[in-house]
């Protein structure tokens, strides 16, 4: 596996038991445009990641941070250029005893914060891993609409969205039997 390009490595065993340990990440644009393109981003305007790691109890530990960043992706339809601002709240908990699923078939966890302590807890990859969650996933540009694509075989009627509306074979049954009452008088 390659280095992180966002890494700032937090070994457990050399910090504080009893205080928290304070983090601030604001990378360098090289370290952005780095990270922008491995994210797949147009740009990584800004990035800030500020928070603390805390233990929790004897052997746990907690990440609580706040993530801000402003990125610049493609427009799904135009392929215009989108700037979204991201703000999160990235919490995670590092358990020493991870509680171990039992059976064939296991059912996700509501609590999705939790995992197993490793021995270096690293604020950069949390920090990456939280803004490609938080990315937008179908930017789209002030303005830009899909429209409406019509396709059928040749000699066939196309089917538009309007046609899979639950109520226009209704409209269309009432259109034409307003039609033939108008054409009888």
């Amino acid at each position: 596996m390659s280095d992180p390009i966002l890494s700032h490595p937090l070994r457990i065993a050399t910090l504080a038991a009893r205080k928290p340990t304070r983090f601030d990440l604001a990378p360098d644009a090289a370290t952005r445009a780095a990270l922008a393109e491995d994210l797949g981003l147009t740009a990584l305007h800004s990035l800030r990641f500020k928070g603390e790691l805390r233990p929790m109890g004897r052997r746990d530990w907690e990440l609580l941070a706040d993530l801000q960043a402003e990125v610049e992706q493609p427009c799904t339809v135009t392929l215009a250029p989108v700037r979204s601002p991201i703000r999160e709240t990235v919490r995670r908990q590092y358990l020493a005893e991870m509680p171990e699923p039992e059976g064939d078939e296991v059912e996700i966890p509501e609590d999705d914060t939790a995992e197993s302590l490793p021995e270096i807890v690293d604020p950069g990859q949390v920090a990456t891993e939280a803004l490609m969650l938080a990315l937008p996933l179908y930017p789209r540009a002030e303005g830009a609409s899909l429209g409406e694509a019509v396709f059928a075989a040749p000699g066939v009627a196309p089917m538009r969205d309007e046609d899979l509306r639950p109520f226009s074979a209704l409209a269309t049954l009432a259109e034409q039997l307003g039609k033939g009452q108008k054409g009888d008088g």
